[in-house]
């Protein structure tokens, strides 16, 4: 009976180490890319839902607010533009290089992933509803609701699509950093313009996160990678 036992809980044993060796990735992007944002972006809403105050926002505004100057105005203006506006046509421009060089199901991904979190953000706004903030007069007002931003869930959509489909690949950090300098200063520029509470900008990103992993998640579960196929991966 105890040999049988022994038996049985070595094969139970193997199985699991087996499946975390062939899945081990999968499961650190499934528990850091979608369990544990989804997880942070929920306590936000619920508390946003609840018309609760964060008490992180107003000191971080006003720290931000503390830069202001005309010069700084001029850049975190055009770096909010570029989040919104520059952030639209290179998605677009993404998908339509991918899809010139007939990588479909990259293709695909890059193109759920941008317009699925555009749809969601405009779905979450309407449903939370929360007022933009009112501490000083931003020099670019804004009359949409606030949560999650926008500008965040563009900008770390855009980022995570573009790192996700480099990691394999020799462009994976030079990708990574500029993007993540970007996602950074654009989440910034909203603070520091006053259109947005930091709350707003956290639930974006851990919104945007949530939806890019999980589609990414679901589109490449059969192959290990994008670009896999025909051999296009230049491996680090």
């Amino acid at each position: 009976m105890h040999e049988t036992l022994r038996r049985a809980a070595a094969r139970g044993a193997r199985a699991i180490a087996g499946l975390l060796q062939r899945n081990g990735r999968r499961i650190v992007l499934l528990f850091l890319g979608v369990l544990l944002p989804l997880w942070i972006f929920a306590e936000l809403a619920d508390e946003v839902h609840e018309l609760e105050r964060f008490v992180f926002d107003d000191p971080l505004l006003l720290g931000a607010h503390a830069w202001a100057g005309p010069r700084m105005d001029r850049f975190f203006a055009a770096v909010s533009t570029a989040g919104y506006e520059g952030v639209v046509a290179v998605d677009v421009a993404v998908v339509l290089a991918i899809v010139l060089i007939k990588r479909w199901r990259e293709a695909t991904f890059a193109a759920v992933a941008f317009v699925g979190s555009a749809l969601l953000n405009l779905g979450s706004k309407q449903f939370f509803q929360r007022d933009r903030p009112t501490l000083w007069e931003s020099i670019l007002p804004e009359d949409t609701f606030s949560f999650p931003s926008g500008h965040a869930m563009g900008s770390m959509t855009l980022a995570m699509t573009a790192i996700l489909l480099a990691w394999h690949t020799r462009w994976r950090w030079p990708v990574l950093v500029p993007m993540a300098a970007f996602v950074l200063l654009v989440g910034f520029s909203r603070v520091y313009l006053g259109v947005h509470y930091p709350s707003d900008i956290l639930g974006g990103w851990m919104a945007a996160t949530v939806w890019v992993v999980g589609t990414y998640l679901a589109l490449f579960h059969r192959v290990l990678h994008p670009w896999r196929a025909d051999g296009l991966v230049a491996q680090r």
